[in-house]
């Protein structure tokens, strides 16, 4: 059977750390930031942990 290939939509939105854990960008920093404060523009802009639920289809996507 060939080889699974990676979801080129998904290994540009995603990444694995070294323990395993797929991180993903937070929403919310594309549009309308002038009315956002900067101490919620920095939190938005750090990486966050993907959700539990999502983790086995983004496994699949990543072939991992």
């Amino acid at each position: 059977m060939p080889k699974q290939k990676t979801h080129s939509g998904a290994k540009k939105r995603f990444k694995v750390t070294g323990s395993g854990k797929i991180m993903k960008q937070q929403a919310g920093m594309r549009h309308n930031l002038e009315v956002k404060s900067g101490k919620r523009k920095r939190s938005l802009n750090r990486d966050e942990v993907v959700a539990p639920q999502d983790r086995k289809v983004i496994k699949k996507l990543l072939g991992i």
